[in-house]
């Protein structure tokens, strides 16, 4: 027998404490829920055995038939054949056969707010009680505010529900956009020069902030004052540009472009520095044919920069043949919304030929870039026409990049691990492993098979508490547009 020495014993019982003290730093406290939080939870047991499941772990590999994931104290402890996992004594055991575990969502061009026409302009509306819930819903897990109108607002919710009082998923909030005056949205943040998007920046950082936006106006001035206050603190840069091309904002800096290739001003015609003409930047982008050779050499200047790409296919989904709010959410608006958007939708059937043709175009650029190897992200944008709701849509964009040609395994990936890739968080959130954060969806059926039993979701796991999908959903019927 071998000997065991005093000093392997201290050796062990210190790598022991390091182990735990390394796995409490990591792991939230449980909040104290309130009865209306507690009311939407399904399983909140300590050590919960999901057994006999398909699981897609976000990492891309081949999905596993047959798996049991043991959860314990919010982390994920075990992952194996189900006939090799002991099942703890104690545990709450969830029969899983039939149906499929896949990661919790991390999504990263979300809002907290409702777009709608009023008098000719938009009327921008906040969502503090209905969108966090539905994101929620949605299996999004994880979310970065692509841009925020009050951000004051967004910072409180992201304490709210740390603290158990609001549902909803963990937070990366962005600060009000960075934009030149140029839109008249009344409830769009501007800038007026570097020095005070820099000032914007440093301010809204020391307020919690942890993203920073750049806007269509913004000139490539804007974007290095903003880009030197960021990334002197550790903090990331996106943009949904229009003045400054996706070449000069990547020569500038920037972390991540939004809305794949959608607002890119790169093959405008006579674009002019520093100006933003939207008109021009969509027909250069019509004139570009799927197999560009400027857009593939735009996807390798980008890759070699470092650029992560956000695709957000929802926002821009044609009207014609497909559904009138993405993802089966119609219900989820208040009436009047429920109406205006139906006579939009039923308006624009079969007139809408050159959205068609820029979105399918879109879907292949997207999938030129990540099969280049770009970092590509997903996101849903719930602003625009107001067809896109948060948790419905980010549900449908898993969909669309499956239409555009990913696999399952990818699209899954792309909204999962990627993600967290982005945002620093790889090691904690984004696949299903041992040792990470225990935040993973419950679905109904076999997404791989069919991507849109996706909409199937039962149990959303956030830090280990499941959470009741269906009942959230139904629980803002009618309501998304008034709170």
């Amino acid at each position: 027998m071998k000997k065991t020495t005093v000093a392997a014993l201290l050796s062990a019982g210190l790598s022991a404490f390091l182990a735990t003290a390394s796995r409490a730093q990591s792991t939230p406290p449980t909040p104290t829920f309130t009865p209306q939080v507690k009311e939407f939870i399904k399983v909140s047991a300590p050590v919960v055995a999901l057994t006999d499941a398909k699981v897609i772990d976000g990492t891309g590999r081949p999905a596993l038939l047959h798996q049991t994931v043991v959860l314990r104290d919010g982390r994920i402890e075990q992952v194996g054949p189900s006939k090799k996992v002991k099942v703890p004594a104690g545990a709450e055991v969830i029969n899983c056969a039939g149906k499929t575990l896949i990661p919790g969502l991390v999504m990263l061009h979300e809002h907290l707010y409702y777009t709608m026409p009023a008098g000719g302009l938009f009327n921008i509306a906040q969502m503090p009680y209905s969108f966090p819930r539905l994101y929620l819903a949605g299996g999004a897990t994880t979310i970065r505010t692509a841009g925020s109108i009050e951000p004051q607002t967004d910072l409180a919710i992201q304490r709210l529900i740390g603290e158990g009082k609001f549902i909803g998923p963990d937070m990366d909030v962005t600060a009000p956009y960075m934009e030149e005056p140029g839109m008249d949205i009344p409830a769009l943040n501007t800038i007026k020069g570097p020095a005070d998007a820099a000032a914007s920046t440093k301010f809204w950082a020391d307020k919690g902030c942890t993203s920073f936006k750049m806007y269509m106006h913004a000139t490539r001035a804007d974007l290095a004052a903003v880009v030197a206050e960021a990334h002197a603190r550790h903090l990331k840069v996106t943009g949904h540009l229009c003045a400054i091309t996706y070449r000069e904002a990547a020569e500038t800096g920037i972390d991540n472009l939004e809305h794949g290739f959608m607002a890119s001003s790169d093959f405008a015609p006579g674009h002019v520095t520093d100006a933003c003409d939207y008109p021009a930047a969509r027909q250069g982008l019509l004139r570009q044919p799927a197999n560009s050779p400027a857009v593939t050499d735009l996807i390798k200047f980008l890759i070699s920069k470092n650029v992560a790409l956000t695709s957000t296919l929802p926002v821009f989904e044609p009207y014609t043949g497909r559904e009138v709010v993405l993802g089966g959410g119609l219900g989820a608006l208040m009436p009047t919304l429920q109406e205006r958007e139906t006579k939009t939708w039923q308006a624009n059937q079969g007139k809408d030929s050159a959205s068609v043709a820029l979105f399918k175009k879109e879907q292949g650029w997207e999938k030129q870039f990540y099969d280049a190897g770009g970092l590509l992200v997903a996101g849903t944008d719930p602003t625009g026409a107001g067809r896109t709701i948060a948790g419905y849509a980010n549900r449908r964009e898993i969909e669309l990049l499956v239409e555009g040609g990913f696999t399952p395994i990818q699209a899954i990936k792309i909204c999962t691990l990627n993600g967290a890739k982005y945002l620093g968080r790889d090691r904690d959130i984004g696949t299903i492993e041992p040792g990470k954060q225990a935040d993973l969806v419950l679905v109904t059926g076999d997404p791989e098979q069919d991507i849109h039993q996706l909409r199937q979701m039962e149990i959303v796991f956030k830090h280990g508490i499941g959470f009741d999908s269906p009942k959230l959903f139904e629980s803002m019927q009618g309501k998304v547009g008034l709170n």
